[in-house]
């Protein structure tokens, strides 16, 4: 469940916004063109894009009312659409009147957009339907866009004209600098085209901030946050973008100084009004993983009472037999599987970030915070073990119902409160037991494969990462999507596909793992 916080009000602390402000970075822009004309088949699986022509022949089509052209760009592209426009016959005596309809994924072009019902809103979609009164003319589109397959739909012109589109290109624009990534060689071709197209993935989120989605939502959320930095450390190296991002969330919190889970940067620094116990702690082991990579100790000190405050906020939660309550006076999101229930895995999530603060407690000398977070972390290991392990079905269990989950176990297992033979045996119980409680978004399955790694279970994280990252590369992913289910390629938590992401952010991690401990 995401929900938002009663009685909302932001508290902002102008230094930290001040600091975020001075690593604002720079964008790097690119011109691309598309590469073909192209037609787009509805098949019995999903759909088919079938070449037509080079794209650079355009200007040989001319359109009137009711006809369409499809564009393929060859790839991912993230930026503003520009487009050279003209008339052909008798002057125009009208004007003309064009939908343009961009996508990731071609079910987004293909699929009405005026069915789509969801959860979340239709204005997502990128359509837009322009009235042209002054032809010859150029147009450049004033918002940014996240696309590869782009058609353009004449509604209407008169019957004495037809229009031409004499050239067309997107300006695309990134802060992440390609040239600064090393390209990797691990001896497996499959784990090269993985890591190339979650470092795509990684590229395109990088803008003013690690955005989430570049279609949907436009966003710093720190659960991508985390993700990314870890990525971004084995890739493009920009410890300044992870450092603005980290000042951002303690510049703008919420009541009670929590970190909220999300930011928006325009038209001012924002926080949204939506809290995330998980999320909150996160912002723990992104400060953690941050001062690991970069030994930065000045904004260790800076960032540490915000840090340590959200274990605070989360031990209100706590009850006297060291259990996180199972109620709703708290939300985490986990993951999209809607059945989860999430207590085991927020209780898992706390030893782990708990263990991260007592390490920066103890870089700091700050021995008043680390006895009490010792004592606290005592407290909820010894409650996980006395009420959420089931001692006969060798599984951790959740909530009321002592729901089993693959989440559930796979975070005990990071939280790392068994012997490394029994995390062990609990990864290989749960693969053959298969929970009917899975996991649905690249985001938890990342942490799926950092548990298997944590248990020395090498070609089986390597084999997972072919299977499930590799899954969408053979649907003819360009990046890496916001979700993926191998038996079920059309699920969606919004109500259609065409409103998911097909590049996003907690997706883009087989590039940190691949290059730690695939590569020769």
């Amino acid at each position: 469940m995401i929900s938002s916080i009663k009685n909302f009000k932001m508290e902002v602390n102008e230094d930290f916004i001040k600091k975020a402000e001075i690593l604002k970075p720079i964008l790097h822009e690119s011109i691309n063109y598309p590469q073909n004309i192209v037609k787009i088949n509805k098949t019995q699986n999903d759909y088919e894009v079938i070449k037509l022509k080079k794209a650079s022949n355009i200007s040989e089509f001319s359109m009137g009312k009711g006809d369409s052209i499809y564009l393929d760009f060859g790839d991912h592209n993230v930026g503003y659409l520009s487009f050279k426009i003209k008339s052909v016959g008798s002057p125009p005596d009208a004007p003309a009147h064009i939908k343009i309809k961009l996508g990731e994924h071609p079910c987004e072009i293909v699929e009405e957009s005026s069915s789509y019902n969801g959860a979340i809103s239709s204005s997502w979609i990128q359509e837009e339907f322009l009235h042209i009164d002054v032809l010859p003319t150029e147009i450049s589109m004033p918002r940014r866009y996240a696309f590869r397959y782009v058609e353009i739909n004449v509604l209407d012109t008169s019957p004495k004209y037809k229009i031409v589109i004499e050239s067309i290109y997107c300006k695309s624009v990134t802060s992440g600098d390609r040239k600064l990534v090393d390209n990797i060689k691990c001896n497996d071709k499959e784990l090269e085209e993985i890591d190339k197209i979650a470092l795509k993935t990684m590229e395109d989120c990088m803008q003013y901030v690690f955005e989430d989605g570049p279609k949907r939502d436009r966003r710093l959320w720190l659960g991508d946050l985390r993700l990314q930095a870890l990525t971004n450390y084995a890739t493009f190296k920009n410890y300044d973008l992870v450092k603005r991002c980290l000042y951002l969330f303690a510049g703008v919190t919420q009541n009670e100084k929590r970190v909220g889970a999300c930011i928006f940067t325009e038209p001012k620094i924002s926080v949204d009004d939506t809290t995330l116990l998980d999320y909150s702690l996160f912002f723990i082991t992104s400060l953690y993983d941050y001062y690991i990579e970069t030994k930065d100790k000045d904004t260790l000190i800076d960032l540490w009472k915000t840090a340590y405050h959200q274990i605070e906020l989360a031990e209100i939660n706590i009850d006297e037999n060291g259990l996180l309550k199972d109620s709703e006076e708290w939300w985490c999101f986990i993951d999209w599987q809607e059945n989860l229930n999430k207590q085991a895995s927020c209780q898992a999530i706390l030893i782990y970030v708990l263990k991260q603060a007592i390490f920066i407690s103890n870089e700091l000398e700050d021995k008043l915070h680390k006895n009490k977070l010792t004592l606290l972390l005592n407290k909820v290991i010894e409650g996980a073990k006395n009420y959420l392990w089931d001692s006969q079905k060798k599984f951790f269990v959740s909530g009321s119902k002592k729901q089993i989950s693959w989440a559930s176990q796979v975070w005990f297992v990071l939280a790392n409160i068994l012997s490394k033979e029994e995390n062990k045996s609990l990864l290989e119980r749960l693969k053959k037991e298969n929970p009917k409680i899975n996991m649905v978004t690249p985001y938890m399955n990342h942490y799926y494969v950092e548990a298997l790694i944590q248990c020395n279970m090498m070609e089986e994280a390597k084999e997972y990462i072919k299977y499930y990252w590799g899954g969408m590369v053979k649907l003819g992913a360009d990046c890496f999507w916001e979700l993926f289910d191998p038996n079920n390629i059309y699920v969606s938590p919004y109500g259609s596909r065409i409103i998911n992401s097909y590049c996003h952010a907690w997706s883009c991690t087989p590039s940190y793992i691949i290059r730690k401990y695939y590569t020769n």
